[in-house]
């Protein structure tokens, strides 16, 4: 499926609804505009439509940008609980996996887990 890269680069999911025939332009300005963010960062920034049905991840690798696309045949992606005032979600990988196998977020028991304290 994805790469091992999603694992080292941060995730945000736009809280909100995207033109799903934008395509690099509309969606890296979209992450300037709306998002205030730097779309040649490396960040994943996930965009979806307002029926649910069509997920755009959007990321800027070494040389350009990359779409990964994933139109849904039955069902909908979930949305990850977001105080609708945001504009966007930081969201983690697992979660991210999760919503794209069409696990409910809010049924998911985590078991704790060590996390290490990055120097800072």
């Amino acid at each position: 499926m994805l790469g091992g890269w999603l694992s080292k680069v941060r995730l945000y999911w736009y809280n909100g609804y995207a033109d799903m025939r934008k395509g690099f332009n509309g969606l890296s300005g979209m992450v300037t505009n709306q998002l205030s963010s730097d779309p040649l960062s490396g960040d994943v920034f996930i965009f979806v439509n307002r029926r649910r049905t069509l997920l755009k991840l959007l990321v800027f690798e070494r040389g350009g940008f990359v779409i990964y696309y994933k139109r849904l045949e039955q069902g909908t992606f979930e949305f990850p609980a977001c105080d609708a005032a945001l504009r966007s979600l930081e969201v983690s990988r697992e979660d991210l996996l999760l919503i794209l196998e069409g696990i409910d977020l809010k049924s998911v028991h985590k078991r704790k887990r060590y996390t290490p304290v990055k120097p800072g």
